[in-house]
Parts: C-alpha cells; sequence; structure tokens
C-alpha cells in the first residue's frame, strides 16, 4: 500500500497511487491471461452486437479494447 511522505508533489503522489493500483492490477494474473480475457470479452462483445444492432459507439469501443491489449503487450514485453 502507498503511504505518502512529506513534501512529496501532488502529482508524484498521483502518480504513486496510479502505480499501485495497476500493480494490484496486474498482480492477479500475467499479461498474456489479461490479453486472453480481453479477447474473450470483446469476442462475446462483438457477437452480441450483431444481434443487438448498430451501437453508434462501436469504435471507440473497439479503440479501447485495443489500447487495453497494446497495455498488456508492452508489459508482458517488460516481464522478460
Amino acid at each position: 500500500m502507498y503511504t505518502p511522505t512529506d513534501g512529496e508533489s501532488p502529482d508524484s503522489r498521483q502518480l504513486a497511487i496510479y502505480g499501485q493500483l495497476v500493480h494490484d492490477l496486474l498482480s492477479q494474473t500475467d499479461p498474456k491471461n489479461w490479453i486472453d480475457d480481453l479477447w474473450s470479452i470483446y469476442t462475446g462483445y462483438t457477437v452480441f452486437e450483431k444481434g443487438a444492432g448498430y451501437n453508434p459507439r462501436g469504435s471507440e469501443i473497439f479503440m479501447t479494447f485495443r489500447e487495453l491489449v497494446f497495455f498488456f503487450q508492452k508489459v508482458e514485453k517488460m516481464k522478460v
């Protein structure tokens, strides 16, 4: 858990908190599993969307998915 120190800037504190949240998230499972799970979630979403009809946010949702996959790929490379 993050503990702030005296004289630490608000930006540093915020970055440390984000870092702790990311660390907690990544400690749940390895990046490869996150990527596989994201593909499963997105595949299920696209199957649902075909039946549900047009979603005007479809491209935004894909971009979010893509950025999450890229993030976990970068993390995976860092662990090598």
